[in-house]
């Protein structure tokens, strides 16, 4: 029997962990998958998203409302495809091989960026979107960062000026960012989200097959890195940026969902509302909210082993700079070793019976 250390955490609120103790976890319970920002680090979780949303999931015959931001969002659009196994493996290779046209020693401009990836994403999604928004039991839910009064329209100094006081509001409270910026979710019009957006200045819009790949396009669209996506169809009228800047890793009133268990597989423990409060650690602590969410997590020590120590991220692009194959090794053999991460949660499942969860 090998002793290999694990490589998977299973963390739950106090709800979610004494239903896991008393009856283990089913397709059936789950009611909702979030699916967080991050950039490259939700590459780690493509061969989990393959097994979930091809293999295990299905088998729950319920209504399931997916939830992204950012590469979430592209997540969880791809999971709603006919084919979710190959929707999801080309996602991480076109992610993987993903470039920009520069100067040589200079980073692309946003330009570039966004209309490169938004070519990208059409390409995913241009003339399928009736099988994204059609799917028989799941419900799409794209969130988005629509900019307010300065930050109306993107200009050279309008989004600095109008990010800067978001910056300093958001110091000051959560909600105090609502000024600067407010939530929009464009949802599937079928059904609504199973739970209320109090929390922050939100709007909500129907995802039509006219405004899925802006709005996606928007989702994914970080600020100063790619250009703001304006006037999406449907939509109040405005610049549309990362749905990150909001809802970094979509920490919501998930407690208010009458029935069913929140499923979040994630990079990390814990659930940082918004990007800007990734330098308050007080902000990144679990809370009632939390109640019946269960977070599949990796451990640490299998971070550590990992290339370079830790997750692909962001960084990377700047790190290998023009040596595009030396980052692309890297990550592809992040993507391979997180296969581990998979096969731990199939295990855990298949034998039935309780689950013993850290508390979130």
């Amino acid at each position: 029997m090998s002793t290999r250390p694990t490589a998977l955490r299973v963390l739950a609120g106090p709800r979610a962990r004494r239903q896991l103790r008393e009856q283990g976890l089913r397709p059936s319970d789950v009611a909702v998958v979030p699916a967080a920002a991050g950039g490259p680090k939700g590459l780690i979780l493509n061969p989990l998203d393959r097994f979930l949303f091809a293999r295990w999931l299905p088998a729950g015959g319920r209504e399931l409302h997916l939830l992204g931001a950012s590469i979430g969002a592209w997540r969880m659009a791809a999971a709603c495809l006919p084919d979710p196994d190959a929707a999801l493996a080309r996602l991480a290779e076109d992610y993987v091989t993903q470039d920009y046209e520069h100067a040589p020693g200079r980073p692309p401009t946003a330009r570039v960026v966004s209309r490169t990836f938004g070519a990208r994403l059409q390409d995913h999604f241009g003339g399928v979107e009736s099988q994204v928004l059609g799917h028989p039991r799941w419900r799409l839910h794209v969130f988005t960062s629509r900019g307010r009064h300065v930050l109306g329209r993107e200009g050279r100094l309008r989004t600095p000026l109008g990010y800067g006081g978001a910056f300093f509001c958001n110091l000051v409270a959560r909600r105090a960012m609502g000024g600067w910026l407010e939530r929009v979710v464009f949802s599937d019009p079928r059904d609504p989200l199973p739970l209320p957006l109090h929390d922050f200045p939100t709007r909500q819009v129907a995802l039509t097959a006219r405004n899925l790949a802006p709005s996606l396009l928007a989702s994914c669209s970080i600020p100063f890195w790619l250009e703001a996506v304006h006037d999406i169809p449907g939509a109040p009228r405005g610049a549309y940026w990362d749905g990150g800047i909001t809802d970094y890793h979509l920490h919501l009133r998930y407690d208010r969902i009458a029935n069913g268990l929140v499923l979040y597989p994630h990079f990390q423990p814990t659930l940082v509302p918004g990007w800007l409060d990734k330098m308050l650690p007080h902000r990144h602590r679990s809370t009632g909210a939390l109640d019946n969410v269960v977070v599949l997590a990796p451990r640490p020590e299998w971070v550590a082993g990992l290339p370079n120590g830790k997750l692909p991220d962001r960084a990377d692009f700047k790190a290998y700079g023009d040596d595009l194959p030396g980052r692309q090794r890297v990550w592809r053999t992040a993507i391979a070793e997180s296969q581990r991460l998979a096969d731990e949660f199939a295990e855990l499942v298949g034998r039935g019976g309780p689950i013993e969860a850290e508390p979130l």
